[in-house]
């Protein structure tokens, strides 16, 4: 693919309550922090042809095309487009998918794209959409929350509650461990006060986990409905990822020119679709066709963010496949950081850029999956 990543950036994550580190904020301002943080990086972002954000929440303070808003909330080229999209918890990759579409076609020379999600502000399923309660769709299609999907994978994978609160723990002792390793934070932008990942619990152990209760049986009373049986329901509030408040931001590109200097090429782009039940599946699949695309191999990778869609999915992941678990979100992962579900994809890709350049490596890939049978995946070539 003809595409190239100048650079990505984030905000911390910050709790989804009205004391959150973020709440103060509106998504637009988080994007705008973004903005001019790539400029102070050297980028030129205002006069970038078009801005694309993943948004999955688009109403209230994140309706009327956030994408728009945000753009003229940061000042960028009048005359370039925005345009808002919602792919549920893969949005913000799939936002810079398209874009690095757009540059490959020449459609645009460069683009902002990534994502925002003010959980404070516009709560998980905040849109009411008629889908969620459908009745009139077959079992198979009606939505279920992804926890329940999660829960139901566990089951049907048989992925135990030992492998999960491994899965939990890891998570949180390397998002701590980050803390004090500054390349893996060098494209985290501090949005006034908040500096951290706030979701983070550093003081986590094995039998603090252990004695965790499976939470979410009582939501699978209200779908009951749409459940195929009982479910042996395995996760905890420690296996789901925190809903917080978040933003990521990618400038996307030609191919490097005229002393500009890129960090990365995108070598593979897709996106997959799946079984609405099986749900958190999607995102293996699209991992597979991104990889085949680019002729490698999870070997191959000298890092991996791979979304910790609930425990069952990284376990599974480390379980199944063949990879080395020492290159797998090495700086911590959802579970401990928290999912702001829009901003999620473009937030991996920059932690993937910060950890392959503390590596010194060259291949990265991303991947990311969400409800209803949706992921993305990204393989990226670091560039000295």
């Amino acid at each position: 693919m003809d595409a190239w990543i100048y650079d990505a950036v984030r905000t911390p994550r910050g709790k989804a309550r009205p004391d959150g580190a973020l709440a103060a904020n509106k998504p637009q301002q988080l994007v705008a922090t973004l903005v001019d943080a790539l400029e102070s990086r050297g980028h030129d972002p205002r006069n970038a042809g078009a801005l694309v954000l993943g948004c999955v929440g688009q109403i209230g303070d994140q309706g009327a095309n956030i994408a728009l808003v945000s753009k003229l909330h940061s000042g960028v080229a009048e005359d370039a487009f925005a345009y808002s999209l919602n792919n549920y918890c893969v949005s913000g990759l799939t936002a810079i998918g398209q874009a690095a579409g757009m540059v490959a076609a020449g459609a645009v020379d460069r683009a902002l794209a990534g994502g925002v999600e003010m959980m404070s502000r516009v709560p998980f399923m905040g849109d009411r959409a008629g889908y969620y309660t459908d009745a009139d769709f077959p079992r198979r299609s009606r939505y279920i929350p992804v926890v329940l999907a999660a829960d139901r994978l566990a089951q049907a994978e048989g992925v135990t509650r030992a492998e999960m609160d491994a899965a939990a723990l890891a998570s949180q002792q390397k998002t701590a461990a980050a803390e004090a390793r500054p390349a893996m934070i060098a494209s985290r932008i501090a949005v006034g006060a908040a500096t951290i990942e706030e979701c983070a619990r550093p003081t986590t152990t094995a039998d603090s986990l252990a004695a965790m209760p499976p939470a979410f049986a009582p939501l699978a009373e209200q779908y009951a409905d749409a459940l195929d049986g009982p479910i042996d329901h395995r996760h905890t509030i420690a296996h789901a990822p925190p809903v917080c408040d978040g933003a990521g931001l990618a400038v996307v590109g030609g191919a490097p020119d005229g002393g500009r200097k890129a960090r990365a090429r995108i070598l593979a782009y897709a996106e997959s679709g799946g079984d609405p039940h099986a749900s958190l599946l999607a995102g293996f699949s699209a991992m597979d066709k991104a990889l085949a695309r680019a002729g490698l191999t999870l070997a191959d990778m000298d890092r991996i963010e791979f979304m910790e869609a609930f425990a069952v999915t990284i376990a599974k992941f480390l379980r199944d496949r063949p990879v080395d678990a020492g290159k797998v979100n090495v700086g911590g992962g959802h579970m401990a950081k928290g999912h702001p579900m829009g901003a999620t994809g473009a937030i991996l890709l920059s932690s993937l850029l910060d950890a392959l350049d503390e590596a010194d490596g060259r291949l990265g890939l991303v991947v990311a999956t969400g409800a209803a049978g949706v992921g993305a995946a990204m393989v990226v070539e670091r560039l000295a």
